[in-house]
């Protein structure tokens, strides 16, 4: 079997610890977590996780499986990007004169559709939401002229399919 990116999107209760068990499972096999994402799901009082692998369908099966025998994991599934809708956000900070100075830079932003967040004397800031090639890519366009600091988010997702995490929640509370 080949490499390939997955999303693994894991619902579950929001107890101290269960970060620390998953990404043990990972660990374990040497499975590195390229993006890990945790927030609020769409149903009250269950915590998503959001985690990219790039690996095989077998080892992400497995590892999914081993995901789900956590006591406060509620389901997990994975999914192919071909199967999800999917962006990544990053925070580029720049010094201010290049803003001013560089005719190259005002068109690095306008062409990869970013935003600038702040200025002031000293730096100005840009954020950009994309997938990551398209983050990698403005990266890659303004790391000549100098990036003071930079940060990405990890990956957001959602299924182009309905999810059956809320049925399984009703046969739960019924």
């Amino acid at each position: 079997m080949e490499n390939k990116w997955y999303t693994i999107s894991v619902y579950s209760e929001n107890n101290v610890g269960l970060l620390n068990r998953i990404s043990g499972i990972f660990l374990k096999r040497h499975i590195n977590i390229e993006s890990l994402n945790v927030s609020k799901s769409e149903i009250e009082h269950v915590s998503k996780f959001t985690i990219v692998v790039f690996t095989t369908e077998d080892w992400t099966r497995k590892i999914v499986g081993q995901i789900e025998k956590q006591i406060e994991v509620i389901k997990a599934y994975y999914h192919t990007d071909d199967e999800i809708i999917y962006q990544e956000s990053a925070i580029f900070k720049i010094a201010s004169h290049l803003l001013f100075d560089e005719r190259q830079i005002q068109n690095i932003i306008k062409e990869s559709n970013s935003q600038i967040v702040t200025v002031s004397r000293d730096f100005f800031v840009l954020a950009k939401t994309g997938r990551r090639y398209e983050i990698d890519e403005m990266h890659d366009a303004l790391e000549p002229y100098g990036i003071m600091q930079f940060v990405r988010s990890g990956r957001i997702a959602v299924t182009k399919e309905s999810m059956p995490i809320t049925e399984i929640l009703a046969e739960f509370q019924n």
